[in-house]
């Protein structure tokens, strides 16, 4: 209908910690030791379950671990960090750089990953990279599937510049509203984007044909334990 629910997700940590350290394990055993690993958590889990969790990991040498915990207490990541030297990454939900800011200069995390349409645009994630350049953290923008091709130009545009520059998050463009709306020329080859020379960020708009496409009610999922307690998405 015009008002759909949003989609639910079952989730039991006890099941998550008896799967991902085997998880790791085939993943080195197919990819070798030279393919970087990376692993959201979704802030699932408490923060002493997240050190746990990074320790575990640990033999595995993730690049990084993505959203172990919730940091609304900023100080959970001090638990984190005094367990594990697994490599932490946080920061798609920031808005401004104050939303980071101890956690970049108490080196709490190694990778920021705000967003150029959540946390102020190209002028606020230069702030936020060079500040966090001081304090040995680098940058990872956030990439997800909602975020247009305007987005991850900007992105990349701040990439090129950044000495602090860490890896950036793509999910491709590939459905066919997003490849007829916006032209642009990005290309990406064995896990390396390429901008073109066009002027600006390089993107157009085509706002004729996104008049096809009008806008649908959408929800992220509700994740839910076991017993139905609402939980972290």
């Amino acid at each position: 209908g015009s008002r759909p629910l949003p989609p639910e997700e079952e989730w039991s940590t006890q099941k998550y910690f008896n799967m991902i350290v085997k998880l790791f394990h085939q993943a080195r055993e197919r990819f070798g030791d030279n393919v970087h690993l990376l692993h959201d958590v979704h802030s699932r889990l408490t923060p002493i379950e997240s050190a746990r969790l990074g320790k575990l990991l640990e033999p595995y040498n993730l690049l990084f671990l993505e959203d172990a915990s919730i940091a609304e207490n900023q100080d959970s990541y001090k638990t984190i960090r005094q367990h594990t030297t697994t490599p932490l990454a946080i920061g798609e939900t920031y808005n401004t750089i104050w939303d980071c800011k101890d956690l970049i200069q108490n080196q709490l995390i190694d990778y920021i990953r705000v967003a150029a349409t959540h946390a102020g645009g190209i002028t606020a994630l230069r702030r936020i990279a060079d500040f966090a350049s001081m304090y040995n953290v680098k940058t990872a923008p956030h990439g997800a599937p909602d975020l247009s091709p305007v987005c991850f130009a900007a992105h990349m545009h701040l990439n090129i510049w950044a000495p602090n520059f860490g890896i950036q998050e793509f999910v491709g463009f590939g459905n066919e509203p997003s490849s007829r709306i916006f032209k642009h020329g990005i290309e990406v080859k064995d896990g390396i984007a390429y901008l073109s020379d066009a002027p600006g960020l390089g993107i157009e708009f085509d706002e004729s044909v996104a008049k096809e496409y009008p806008y649908k009610r959408s929800y992220l999922p509700v994740s839910r334990l076991e017993d139905g307690t609402v939980w972290n998405w």
